[in-house]
């Protein structure tokens, strides 16, 4: 079934800090009153090579977040042992070890343009910058100087794609076709297949 124009999937992962701090039906009661549609969810611990194809980085990638830890390390004082595309990199390994110690939930959310909606619900990365309002600026306070100092996994609760491209490759890696349900809601009837009067488009 061909999505309509507008019409998006896009790629959620709830975190073990959301699962771990029972924040599940919470966060997906978010996604849902906006008007999303949950067409698959599983629950399990991630294998570490299905999250090394996940996090596809490049060089350019470690070496601009590798650059902002280094300036953490030395505003906080502290001695910088390697070269900035390492301590990027350590950004993809401290990843691994967070989300393959714990269970986290996947999901495939749709909708119109669902990857904006979601990146907008869920805030931006660092939790502590996130507005008021979003998950991230609603549920937690971490920071990436904090996650620096403790050599750890930024606390942020959720993953979500940030393209329509990158939702179908990152969708791929953790659900088979057969596994993403077709169907139809009320909500999508009423906001996509009439018009004001109620007579079908």
């Amino acid at each position: 079934m061909a999505l309509k124009p507008h019409q998006e999937r896009t790629l959620v992962i709830l975190k073990p800090d959301t699962v771990q701090r029972s924040l599940m039906g919470e966060v997906i009661k978010r996604f849902e009153r906006t008007g999303l549609k949950c067409t698959a969810m599983k629950m399990f611990v991630p294998e570490e090579s299905q999250l090394l194809k996940h996090y596809n980085k490049d060089d350019e990638w470690f070496l601009k977040k590798g650059t902002r830890i280094v300036e953490d390390l030395k505003s906080q004082g502290r001695p910088v042992e390697k070269e900035p595309i390492e301590y990027g990199k350590d950004i993809i390994r401290t990843i691994v070890t967070y989300m393959t110690a714990a269970p986290v939930v996947a999901m495939v959310l749709e909708g119109n343009e669902s990857v904006a909606v979601v990146t907008k619900l869920v805030g931006t990365t660092e939790p502590k910058t996130s507005d008021v309002g979003t998950i991230r600026g609603d549920y937690t306070v971490d920071s990436y100087s904090h996650s620096s100092y403790e050599n750890r996994s930024v606390r942020n609760l959720i993953h979500c794609s940030e393209s329509p491209e990158e939702a179908n490759r990152e969708i791929a890696i953790w659900f088979k076709e057969e596994e993403i349900m077709k169907y139809t809601t009320a909500q999508e009837r009423i906001m996509y297949d009439v018009n004001l009067d109620g007579i079908p488009e």
